[in-house]
């Protein structure tokens, strides 16, 4: 896709193709990103099998292979790992190992780990989707709660989610490039975060000149301030809950786009901050008609159409999540503590970006500033990385393929001696099991004894 005359076109281009996907990883995972890694990784004194490299991977492969349990993604994972690293020391072989290594690793490892892969991103593809005369880099903002298990120290640090006996949850906000549907960052916190809070942390990583797409949540006058202060721009969708001031009478049925100010009683005026003077548009649809409000005040920089087509594609971020929770199956988290609950959100995310860019490469020609464009879909690129997992697997030696095999079937038929009960706590809305109780004996007397003699007598007769 590409801008002509303020107006938002449509074009194919050629798909970069690689020859595997370890191949097309490291377009991104360059020795620059991985260079940030290391930088911010300060490895510990006590004597380790897990090292950086073998714990990035094998995390980013469990998100993308296949597998019923934790178990049979972890062996799958270490097993492709070995078959690309062949002249490499092993890492280890259990499940608890890589755990505990996973949740020794500072979370400002995985963080620069995004970082870097942002830039990479930034690079590639963040000049060839500015729109506009602007230059306007669009970004949509969306949040989901991920569920998580019922464990004892989840209950306690992240607690319920706003209803009555839910389970422990995690709170997600994403920003996410249009019209790419292209996951850019995002920022964690419990199933009670607050939206707004999550994308003014969110507001650092913004490229320059970058324009944030929003729903009706996204309202308030210090979010705007924070967004203006940050040098980005906005357009979010308006509700009755906003209150807008405009000189002179205005017909809302005729009424197109416009600038009003917005400076509410409690948070504005009250407090002696000043008024925003911002553009509303109204867009008709055929059930209801969208009223957007954004800070860019110049048609000629953004026109009604443009601004239209960037709301409609908000909902690649919808599509984004979708990706993650069926996709990847990250419906409900596997982890059971804390810090493994943040390393497996953090990983699967990056695992998500990478395989969203593999779907989204393209080449530009004659210099051309050009949007680009999907060409393949997102599950196509996973059930390729999939099948080139398992063909890599097929590489492996006789005993290290038994080997996996062996870890397969165990982890399969999980035969181990169970040393604590099933049940360690209170379930919500579960009755506990009572045991049944004895029977009830009685005594015969002589007209039952009586009774019965005459029965097996004429039955014996």
């Amino acid at each position: 896709m590409g801008v002509v005359n303020d107006t938002i076109q449509e074009k194919r281009l050629m798909k970069t193709m690689y020859r595997s996907f370890q191949e097309g990883l490291s377009q991104f995972l360059t020795p620059q990103v991985w260079k940030q890694v290391h930088q911010a990784w300060r490895p510990s004194q006590a004597a380790s099998r897990w090292t950086l490299q073998p714990l990035f991977w094998v995390l980013l492969s469990m998100t993308w292979c296949c597998g019923d349990s934790e178990g049979e993604r972890f062996a799958t994972a270490r097993a492709f790992y070995v078959s690309c690293h062949q002249r490499r020391r092993r890492p280890g072989d259990s499940l608890q190992g890589f755990q505990i290594a996973l949740a020794r690793l500072p979370m400002r490892v995985l963080r620069a780990l995004a970082a870097g892969l942002r830039q990479s991103l930034a690079q590639r593809w963040i000049d060839a989707l500015r729109i506009g005369k602007g230059g306007y880099v669009p970004l949509a903002c969306d949040g989901s709660r991920l569920e998580c298990p019922r464990s004892q120290e989840l209950q306690t640090r992240l607690g319920e989610a706003g209803k009555t006996d839910s389970p422990p949850m995690v709170y997600l906000s994403a920003l996410v490039l249009l019209p790419l549907g292209l996951l850019w960052s995002w920022r964690l916190g419990k199933g009670t975060a607050s939206e707004h809070f999550h994308l003014r942390c969110l507001l650092s990583t913004l490229p320059r000149r970058a324009l944030i797409v929003a729903d009706a949540f996204y309202q308030g006058y210090e979010l705007y301030a924070a967004i203006l202060a940050a040098k980005a721009s906005f357009l979010v969708r308006l509700s009755s809950r906003s209150r807008l001031y405009k000189e002179g009478m205005v017909r809302l049925d005729r009424f197109r786009q416009g600038l009003v100010y917005y400076w509410p009683e409690k948070t504005a005026q009250d407090q002696g901050k000043p008024p925003l003077q911002l553009r509303l548009l109204r867009v008709r649809g055929p059930k209801a008609d969208v009223w957007l409000l954004t800070n860019v005040l110049d048609p000629r920089e953004l026109n009604h159409r443009q601004i239209a087509q960037l709301y409609c594609w908000r909902w690649r971020n919808e599509g984004l999540f979708r990706y993650y929770k069926r996709m990847l199956a990250k419906v409900k988290l596997q982890s059971r503590t804390v810090a493994l609950v943040h390393r497996e959100v953090e990983g699967s995310l990056i695992a998500l970006q990478l395989l969203l860019a593999l779907a989204t490469q393209t080449e530009s020609r004659h210099g051309k500033v050009v949007v680009l464009d999907s060409l393949e879909s997102p599950r196509r690129i996973l059930l390729r990385i999939r099948g080139g997992m398992m063909a890599k697997l097929r590489t492996l030696g006789p005993r290290q393929f038994a080997r996996y095999l062996e870890m397969l079937e165990r982890v399969r038929s999980e035969n181990r001696l169970r040393t604590s009960p099933k049940v360690r706590q209170v379930w919500p809305r579960r009755k506990d099991h009572e045991p049944p109780k004895p029977p009830i004996i009685l005594t015969m007397d002589e007209a039952f004894k009586r009774k019965l003699t005459r029965m097996l007598q004429s039955q014996t007769a």
